[in-house]
């Protein structure tokens, strides 16, 4: 005979068969004691005034009652009590959990608007640790997995933001683990999309296409298929550019841009649905592909409908990239001017929501089209404020910093340079695409 399962393992409805069942058993005997208890007492009534042996026997009468009484009904009232108890305490915590889920979420989709983004980016600043504490704390279970699941989408919107990619592997492998643990085939298609970024962000592209495949193996055709396939035929259109990235000029650069030019169209023919925000995540892709084959006027062709959409959407986050590279695109046709007041645009909406990485980005352009322009000093100063928001310097901003710092003829920033700036941007995942793959 096999041992019956504990009772917190037990489905609801054994435990409520097994409650009738015992609350029957203890029924009768309440019966049968009252019974007892009735005999006993005109028993004693008769006897305790007796004195001797028949008093004796009155008290042992009295205190065997007080034992059955004892044995029947206090270790069920115990058992009750605890059940009572336990069921408080985790709805208690469901609630908590649910609420902490709304919370992550509101301030997920603020993140980045005109309508509280700069509160948003404190809250997630104050909240984080405490939203990574809930999870680790957390026991998954088929009745809080969404609310697990919903946690992890906001927290992955802000690590892309700070480009925080061994966090967002470890919300990859907490996802994975839920999903595991409640036989979820959707959620553990995210996670092993989510994981993809992430190692993509690492540099790893090979383990970055695997986990990608392993996302296709587990989809699903739930309501999230179609933001989940999006997802993944943007993700491979940035591996192919990282791909790109890594290639010499030439054949095999080409044919990854080209392969990454076909993935976006795809996305955009997969994307759930006319979603504003998502069609301008998609547009300022393929203007990134653009700026890799150095077409500047079809980078435009892609970013003036996104900045339109983007300000009909109150995406301040879409804006602020849209903007920044239009003005990598007018630098690349010799429009100097008109490319500073892009990036001069785009660094006080990154400013108005507190986006630290695009602002860094923008002192730095704006910083080095100072030092070509000869403005050494001013260069100088855009150059070393970009350099301590990012916390260190690339290539390109040390190679303009030398510039600014030596009494020699600043370098002109050559096609390759402008290439490389494009590079270096889209390397930072754009956090836009947060909204459109989250569960």
């Amino acid at each position: 005979m096999t041992d019956a399962p504990p009772e917190e393992e037990r489905r609801p409805e054994d435990r409520d068969r097994e409650s009738r069942r015992r609350g029957g058993f203890f029924g009768i005997v309440a019966i049968a004691s009252a019974l007892l208890s009735g005999i006993v007492g005109e028993k004693l009534a008769q006897t305790l005034d007796s004195g001797g042996w028949l008093e004796l026997a009155g008290y042992t009468m009295t205190a065997a009652c007080a034992v059955i009484c004892g044995i029947y009904y206090i270790p069920p009232a115990l058992r009750e009590r605890r059940r009572r108890r336990q069921q408080i305490t985790a709805v208690a915590e469901a609630t908590g959990l649910h609420l902490a889920a709304e919370e992550a979420e509101r301030s997920m989709v603020a993140l980045g608007s005109g309508a509280g983004g700069m509160a948003a980016a404190e809250w997630f600043s104050t909240n984080e640790s405490g939203l990574r504490e809930l999870l680790q704390n957390e026991k998954p279970r088929v009745d809080t997995a969404d609310d697990l699941a919903r946690i992890c989408d906001a927290l992955e919107v802000w690590y892309l933001r700070r480009y925080d990619a061994e966090a967002l592997l470890e919300l990859s492998d907490f996802l994975t683990a839920v999903a595991d643990g409640c036989g979820r085939r959707d959620l553990a298609e995210l996670a092993a999309a989510r994981a993809a970024t992430a190692f993509r962000l690492m540099g790893d592209v090979e383990t970055a296409t695997t986990r990608l495949g392993i996302s296709d193996s587990v989809a699903t055709h739930s309501r999230t298929a179609a933001a989940l396939t999006t997802r993944r035929q943007v993700e491979r259109a940035l591996l192919h550019l990282a791909r790109a990235e890594r290639s010499p000029a030439g054949n095999d650069r080409e044919e990854a841009v080209l392969n990454a030019r076909d993935r976006l169209e795809d996305a955009r023919l997969s994307r759930p649905g006319p979603d504003l925000a998502a069609e301008v995540a998609i547009q300022i892709n393929l203007a990134v592909v653009h700026l890799y084959q150095q077409d500047a006027e079809g980078a435009l062709d892609q970013l003036r409908p996104a900045v339109a959409r983007a300000t009909a959407a109150g995406d301040v986050s879409g804006q602020a990239h849209a903007s920044e590279l239009m003005g990598v695109a007018a630098w690349m046709q010799g429009s100097r001017y008109e490319a500073r007041r892009w990036w001069q645009h785009a660094e006080h909406l990154y400013a108005e929501i507190d986006e630290i990485e695009g602002l860094a980005r923008c002192l730095q352009h704006l910083g080095s089209a100072e030092v070509v322009a000869g403005s050494r000093e001013r260069g100088r100063e855009l150059l070393e404020q970009s350099a301590v928001l990012r916390g260190s310097e690339s290539e390109l901003l040390t190679q303009y910093l030398e510039a600014a710092r030596e009494p020699t003829q600043p370098p002109e920033v050559t096609e390759e340079a402008s290439h490389q700036t494009a590079v270096s941007w889209i390397r930072r995942l754009l956090a836009r695409l947060r909204n459109h793959f989250r569960h």
